[in-house]
């Protein structure tokens, strides 16, 4: 599964979305020797478009500009509408021991929304981000070992909420900083946020879970992604950018799990997950268990296992808990309610509580 083709196609996808500059896409392509200039397929033949007769059965259409910009034979890249069996990166699951606090950080200072008809109690809170959501049970705290990449329409009044919580989470880790490009946010306990506005990179998304990159030891990407390519059925494929090598796995439209190689120390597992829905569920089940890594036998729509391990020798390479879920799992595209946190009593507009998670398309 992970040809050299595939590897191909990764890197453009990554160069494309501006994961990896143009001098190491041109690097690793060379190595890989290939050749592509980033807007196609490297290897992609430009074949003459079939004889297309009338589409619509309306002469005054098909004789018109639209049918003959069909009939003009333009080649598409037709590996770009690729998402391999990951087909969305729904939540995080981080315990949390203080729900007042956890609600002025995620709902008060990032400006999402809780929730109103799962997790309603004290004990938990589901807090919605567009199509995702962060779940976060009441206990002792959990920390991922990385990084989260979040999607927010306007961070001049992320900036603002954020200056608000401070006083109020004194004393905790809270901590926000302007970065070249994002703003960083550290939860009160630790977790880290990368807060972006919308941009080519993640798609249509206008507030989303974009990524999740994870730290993990030296020499371990190019394992992590066999394992999602040859275990899971993804899209996956070692990458190198400035910042040094990582795996690269496709987990929805717009998202994308990350594994970057570090040489600082990592903490250990403190039982934090992610949750993934896949296409084909019984596949990654059978290999999976196969190798002896399910955990849990959840329900008829899901399961769960922890180890990433190398697909030949079985070392394993990181852990983190994966809650997998089927396309026919209860809660599978359930609409989440997402509020417009710029609504306030004294500036209060008509029609515009809701928010949109996507941006309207550019294509």
């Amino acid at each position: 599964m992970a040809s050299k083709e595939f590897a191909v196609q990764q890197l453009l996808k990554a160069y494309r979305k501006g994961i990896i500059s143009e001098e190491l896409f041109a690097k690793q392509m060379a190595e890989l020797g290939a050749t592509g200039n980033g807007n196609g397929a490297a290897t992609m033949s430009q074949q003459s478009a079939p004889a297309m007769r009338g589409v619509t059965g309306d002469a005054s259409i098909d004789s018109g500009a639209l049918f003959k910009a069909m009939k003009g034979g333009k080649a598409y890249d037709r590996t770009a509408g690729d998402l391999g069996n990951i087909v969305a990166l729904e939540h995080v699951n981080v315990t949390v021991p203080d729900q007042e606090k956890a609600t002025l950080f995620y709902i008060n200072g990032l400006g999402l929304t809780r929730d109103p008809y799962m997790m309603t109690g004290p004990a938990n809170m589901w807090v919605n981000v567009g199509r995702s959501q962060f779940h976060l049970p009441t206990g002792k705290p959990q920390v991922l070992r990385g990084h989260i990449g979040v999607v927010l329409s306007d961070t001049d009044s992320l900036r603002q909420r954020l200056g608000t919580v401070r006083k109020a989470l004194a004393g905790t880790r809270f901590e926000c900083h302007e970065r070249d490009g994002f703003i960083e946010a550290v939860c009160p306990w630790g977790n880290r946020f990368r807060c972006y506005t919308p941009n080519e990179r993640f798609g249509p998304t206008a507030l989303g879970i974009p990524y999740v990159e994870f730290d993990v030891p030296q020499g371990t990407a190019d394992g992590i992604a066999r394992f999602y390519s040859e275990i899971m059925g993804a899209q996956a494929a070692p990458l190198e950018d400035r910042e040094g090598r990582f795996a690269c796995v496709t987990a929805g439209n717009g998202q994308n799990l990350f594994f970057r190689e570090t040489d600082r120390p990592i903490p250990a597992y403190d039982q934090h997950h992610i949750q993934v829905y896949i296409n084909d569920f019984s596949g990654p089940h059978r290999r999976l268990l196969a190798k002896g890594l399910i955990t849990q036998e959840s329900d008829p729509h899901q399961y769960r296992f922890q180890d990433i391990v190398d697909p030949d020798t079985g070392r394993v390479l990181f852990t983190i808990e994966h809650e997998v879920r089927s396309m026919r799992h209860p809660l599978y595209l359930r609409p989440l309610v997402n509020r417009n946190p710029a609504q306030t009593i004294m500036r209060y507009e008509p029609g515009s509580d809701a928010r949109n998670w996507a941006t309207a398309s550019t294509n």
